[in-house]
């Protein structure tokens, strides 16, 4: 009997990468990255079409074509059992009833685009939105964020109407993808549930847009065969046998099997571009203040998940070392940055900085925020500046944990995953001291796509469930950070100035009045606030620390 295979394939901000793994063994055997043509399109179309400010688009050819070379390049040649998707979201674009995408036909007009995560022009419209309530905000903590679909189909509803008349279907790029792999449009309780607040008890919120009910459809629960791969696939790829294909999941969710995040009491954290923090609960309870939501069975069956994050987390530290480099190449530079900050005691720099660089999720659900660093002074070093950032984005992380304590939710466990908790060792550690908690970082590598091989496993029957999965496919070993006594002392004190700073109504109101200087909404300016790089932040981390 031949070998039988999984695939994985993780799209990220601007690249996807694929594993295969054999099926009875649970080891990888092969990877592939492939960046995206576009990238992240902040200043101009392909043909030159010029873009308001805080746009961040993509093209959908360059999904099909990564998926292709993924694709082929792991997957010629070997009996395929199942594949599995991880997508960023919320990355919706609108299509014809075929499934086409409007860019395909408008390729001048921005708005037949991809709208990435990071697309800030919505924002506004999210809070026109909130300002109405609903009950489908619920369980979002009464609001929406700029980030999700419906604030994206408000802004195509508003500002291009002949464009929303030809969109027949407004779809996560996601399952937009599992759509074009199976020729069956089957959307996924993930997306629905967080990113379209779609709840069993009343659907979609249709009324927040107009018709846009009309253009989305059921969802299926994670794990589900959307269909088996296609014919033409088959042909282009060289793939054998009946690859069911699972129906797709957020990528930061779409981990957790692949790390042992499947019981209660469990939160894990997924460190790239943004930071993702789920929390995993035997059913689903009042939303804490501050929490960005909580659905139940949309993530993993039977389970409720809390999701809370930061907008900026890598891409942060990507960013600092870009515009102040050391050396090159980058990974050199994170070296030599992580060498010197490791020396320097906790609140040494006698910095302090707010982590809001890409806006801030919890508690404010505000995209229109911006980073801050105080204290500097003549004597202040780069190093020392790095250092703040580091512990900032740790902050940052100990918010989200105190919204969820607040909710009387309990933690028992810690896990870290994702690319800058295998490579920044001093991240870790600081992040342990500022927690003040053991934290396990999964001895895996590619963990997003090897939890998207473990959907596609459930959904082909190569196991009976999510547990199963873990136990073949997952992690087998975790590394594990202590917290220092004497670091959760001095890092307890840090913390306090963080959360008065945070809590400062009228330094928000100056970040919101400094954003909108010169007519430029959201934060943006007239150099974008989102550049595009040959590689994406989250990769850019992976590199460079080897």
């Amino acid at each position: 009997m031949a070998d039988v295979y999984l695939l994985g394939l993780d799209f990220g901000t601007e690249s996807a990468r694929g594993v295969r793994i054999h099926a009875t063994t649970g080891e990888q055997e092969a990877s592939h990255t492939h960046p995206y043509r576009h990238g992240v399109m902040t200043s101009a179309l392909p043909d030159g079409t010029a873009l308001p400010p805080a746009y961040a688009l993509q093209d959908a050819a360059d999904y099909l074509e990564a998926a292709e070379a993924i694709l082929t390049a792991i997957g010629r040649g070997f009996e395929i059992a199942g594949i599995g998707i991880g997508f960023t979201a919320s990355t919706p674009l609108p299509a014809r009833a075929d499934g086409t995408p409007l860019s395909a036909l408008l390729p001048g007009e921005p708005h037949a685009f991809v709208k990435l995560w990071k697309h800030a022009a919505a924002q506004p419209y999210a809070d026109a939105i909130n300002a109405q309530g609903g009950r489908f905000l619920k369980n979002f903590g009464g609001r929406l964020s700029g980030e999700w679909l419906l604030a994206k189909a408000a802004q195509i509803e508003a500002e291009a109407p002949a464009i929303w008349n030809q969109t027949d279907r407004f779809i996560e790029a996601g399952d937009w993808l599992v759509w074009q792999l199976t020729r069956i449009e089957a959307r996924s309780l993930d997306f629905a549930a967080y990113k379209a607040q779609f709840s069993a008890e009343d659907g979609y919120p249709g009324h927040a847009v107009p018709q846009l009910a009309d253009r989305l459809s059921p969802p299926l629960p994670v794990g589900s065969a959307a269909g088996l791969l296609a014919p033409g696939w088959h042909e282009r790829t060289g793939i054998r046998g009946d690859a069911a294909v699972a129906v797709a999941v957020i990528d930061s969710h779409v981990v957790l099997p692949a790390v042992d995040g499947i019981a209660a009491g469990t939160l894990v954290g997924a460190l790239g571009t943004s930071a993702a923090y789920l929390l995993l609960g035997d059913r689903a309870r009042d939303l804490p203040p501050g929490i960005e939501g909580v659905a139940d069975g949309a993530v993993l069956p039977d389970l409720a998940c809390y999701e809370a994050g930061q907008a900026g987390f890598g891409d942060i530290l990507a960013w600092y070392i870009r515009n102040f480099p050391r050396a090159e190449p980058v990974a050199e530079s994170f070296r030599l940055y992580d060498e010197s900050a490791a020396s320097l005691k906790p609140g040494q720099s006698r910095l302090m900085a707010l982590d809001w660089w890409s806006g801030n999720r919890v508690p404010f659900a505000d995209s229109s925020l911006s980073g801050l660093l105080i204290g500097l002074n003549l004597s202040t070093s780069s190093t020392q500046i790095y250092r703040a950032l580091l512990e900032a984005l740790c902050y940052g992380a100990r918010s989200i944990f105190d919204h969820l304590a607040a909710g009387d939710l309990p933690i028992d466990r810690v896990i870290l995953t994702s690319g800058l908790s295998r490579r920044n060792p001093l991240l870790l550690q600081i992040m342990a001291d500022v927690l003040g908690r053991e934290i396990e970082v999964p001895d895996i590598a590619n963990p997003t796509a090897v939890g998207a091989a473990i959907h596609g496993a459930v959904a082909a029957g190569i196991v009976p469930d999510f547990a199963a999965g873990a136990a073949r496919f997952g992690a087998r070993r975790f590394d594990r950070f202590t917290p220092d006594p004497a670091a959760v002392e001095v890092y307890a004190s840090l913390y306090q100035q963080y959360r008065q700073l945070a809590a400062d109504d009228r330094l928000r109101q100056s970040m919101r009045a400094l954003g909108t200087a010169g007519g430029f909404p959201n934060g943006s300016s007239e150099t974008p606030r989102y550049a595009s790089h040959p590689a994406s932040p989250e990769r850019e981390v992976d590199q460079a620390h080897p």
